[in-house]
């Protein structure tokens, strides 16, 4: 399928940054949320950071410029009527991802395509709150889209070939390597990296280890770029907790318990970066330790 306009669905982090992608290769897009001042300000955290690679020489200003014309806001899914792929990048939360489909589906022409940038939860369970299961894929993005070069493709059950090699093409169009992935919860990425999260939150918590001495042992000692507890607040703590909660729930394995002390830091509201304070506190000039 000849893919030419996407639409994209939730403006936060991940939503702002499949918005960048796509309108730099060419696509025009259409970015929804149902909170103008979050589009607003996806808006403007797009033309930072393509300002940003226009500084490192990777886009030209020419490039840029026509990139963010192809970038239209709306707040209602009925302007989606004309779109050939949908992004879904809203929160990842089951619940409200079924509803955002069954409001979407109407709006959409018989042969648009609709994937999901869930990071965890089972492709199939989602396509089957639409109308179009066969025409359901899982696109996940890594986090910060326009760095990261991995996009995890994963089909559900009646995921049909057409919609595979439609998103395997976009995928390679924006610029990214795909890794295929079975359908199972969490995928490749995450099934391997929040147990490993997970576990240094179980280092701090039986205290092992101080925030500082786990992140500085992975990383000069394992040669990670970051610390495993620096990536939990870079990822958000809230995130990490539902993808390991759907692992949990879905592998029925007692090794994929959350940590009590993840849920403790959600329950505060301490969800890393976004709310200024996780493992790190974000409010000075120099991020501190909370533990």
């Amino acid at each position: 399928m000849d893919v030419k306009k996407i639409g994209v669905i939730g403006a936060g982090q991940m939503g702002n940054g499949i918005a960048h992608v796509c309108a730099l290769s060419g696509y025009d897009v259409l970015l929804n949320d149902i909170d103008r001042q979050r589009i607003d300000a996806a808006l403007s955290t797009i033309e930072t950071n393509m300002s940003r690679q226009v500084g490192r020489h990777k886009v030209s200003t020419e490039d840029m410029a026509a990139a963010l014309k192809r970038i239209r806001p709306t707040e209602s899914l009925s302007d989606f009527s004309e779109v050939d792929l949908v992004i879904e990048a809203a929160t990842e939360d089951e619940v409200t991802k079924g509803a955002i489909f069954q409001n979407l589906c109407p709006h959409l022409k018989a042969n648009t395509l609709i994937a999901t940038n869930t990071s965890s939860i089972p492709i199939t369970r989602l396509a089957a709150t639409t109308d179009r299961p066969e025409h359901f894929i899982g696109f996940h993005f890594m986090n910060p889209v326009p760095m990261m070069q991995l996009v995890e493709v994963i089909r559900g059950i009646a995921t049909d070939e057409e919609t595979y090699a439609t998103a395997e093409n976009v995928a390679h169009k924006l610029g990214k390597t795909v890794s295929s992935s079975e359908d199972f919860p969490a995928f490749i990425v995450n099934r391997i990296l929040m147990p490993m999260i997970n576990e240094a939150v179980y280092t701090l918590y039986e205290g092992v280890g101080s925030v500082d001495a786990i992140d500085i042992a992975m990383q000069l000692g394992a040669n990670h770029p970051m610390g495993p507890l620096q990536l939990a607040d870079f990822i958000g703590l809230d995130t990490c907790l539902a993808i390991m909660q759907v692992l949990h729930e879905g592998l029925a394995d007692s090794k994929y318990r959350p940590c009590p002390l993840l849920v403790k830091y959600v329950e505060a509201g301490w969800l890393g970066r976004k709310s200024s304070r996780g493992f790190y506190d974000y409010r000075g000039e120099e991020p501190v330790p909370t533990r």
